[in-house]
């Protein structure tokens, strides 16, 4: 996430973890590795990186920040916590307990590194001249800027970016979204039922998406991603009106009404338990299989 001088610099940012992971108090939160701050994942991390550059040295277009909350193939709903003061991550909780995604034939949790872009909202009150849906509340998802595709989730509009990372050796051969079925056959297909079915085996329907459930192109992506740039820049000023339990603005590098000192950070962090590397034993049927029938 940084200059291509030095590769550590790459990774501008160290993890600080709290509690005991796929518990209801793990804390996952970000500092910043030279000034040893504590920054907010949702806030401080800036959305474009100004300072990376290939291993091939060519001139390339805009690349994005992504903070991944999801790695490939695993299951646990890990997300940026946007109710918490410094956003850690945190894994979502329903019925009480930690949720893992049910695994939908023939996949394993996730089908990619999947995560957020941060420094993007998609603002609630507004309601999305193509979705005809509003925003759900979050930064802007990632899977994986080279296309979008238009999810409706449970009524809220929830655009699901597919990218790439820069240094992947494919990354010179995509560079739209009809690039995806030339160089790797049959992931947007897979994508498009992943996100359409996870849910049904929790007795929810299908998920409906907007477009007709094509994907847009590169160019529609980056109107999606500043369009959600501009909502979340309105909230961070305070020209959106939130409620603090439902959106923490609270950051350390913006000097706007949200910032807090890097001492307050520090405390906000040590409040919680101390980090237990053993995670907690998991029962073995968040490993099994659920098989959905195509509508």
């Amino acid at each position: 996430m940084a200059s291509q001088s030095n590769d550590n610099e790459i990774q501008r940012y160290e993890l600080v973890e709290r509690g005991q992971l796929h518990t209801l108090n793990y804390r996952c939160y970000f500092r910043d590795i030279k000034t040893k701050t504590i920054v907010s994942p949702f806030h401080d991390i800036p959305l474009v990186n100004e300072h990376y550059t290939p291993p091939t040295g060519n001139p390339v277009d805009t690349i994005y920040n992504m903070v991944v909350e999801v790695p490939r193939w695993t299951n646990a709903k890990m997300e940026i916590n946007k109710q918490l003061k410094m956003n850690p991550i945190v894994q979502d909780i329903k019925s009480g307990k930690p949720r893992f995604v049910h695994n939908v034939f023939p996949y394993h949790g996730y089908l990619w590194n999947y995560g957020a872009l941060p420094q993007t909202w998609e603002d609630p009150n507004h309601v999305d001249k193509d979705t005809k849906t509003t925003g759900d509340n979050d930064p802007l998802d990632v899977c994986e800027i080279i296309g979008v595709l238009g999810l409706i989730d449970e009524g809220e509009t929830d655009w699901k970016l597919i990218g790439i990372d820069i240094r992947d050796k494919l990354a010179s051969q995509i560079n739209d979204i009809d690039d995806v079925d030339k160089q790797l056959p049959g992931l947007l297909e897979a994508t498009r039922r992943w996100f359409k079915y996870y849910k049904v085996p929790t007795g929810k329907p299908p998920n409906k998406f907007a477009l007709d459930g094509k994907y847009a192109n590169r160019e529609y992506a980056l109107r999606v991603i500043h369009e959600t740039r501009k909502y979340w820049e309105k909230l961070a000023v305070g020209e959106t009106k939130v409620d603090e339990k439902v959106c923490s603005i609270a950051n350390t590098t913006l000097n706007n009404r949200g910032t807090i000192t890097k001492e307050d950070a520090d405390q906000i962090v040590e409040a919680n338990e101390k980090y237990q590397k053993e995670p907690v034993k998991l029962d073995l049927s968040i490993h099994n299989v659920s098989y959905v029938q195509d509508e």
